[in-house]
């Protein structure tokens, strides 16, 4: 199943600054075959459900290894079974009727 999603990892007990766990999450995302698209809260995530899914646990992995002992996950997602739909389709049709 084609799912998109939005991603926010934020590690807790880290210090202010998150940026090399965002980062390291980040690279992780880049070793798949997942489009994603950063943004100024989360990233955004398009590919097959277990893929997608298989990152985001990848995501909590690797920032607890690199020490951070709790992690808050916001995670919104979205599937459609009517028809194929890319992160792109749905930017166009919101600037389409702008």
């Amino acid at each position: 199943m084609h799912v998109i999603a939005d991603l926010c990892v934020v590690p807790i007990g880290v210090g202010v600054s998150v940026s090399k766990y965002v980062a390291a999450c980040g690279k992780i995302l880049e070793e798949t075959n997942l489009k994603t698209q950063l943004h100024a809260y989360g990233t955004n995530i398009e590919g097959e459900w277990d893929e997608v899914f298989a990152a985001v646990k990848r995501c909590h992995e690797t920032v607890h290894e690199m020490g951070a002992p709790r992690i808050s996950t916001t995670l919104k997602f979205g599937t459609r079974s009517d028809r194929h739909q890319t992160m792109s389709d749905k930017i166009e049709s919101v600037k389409a009727k702008s």
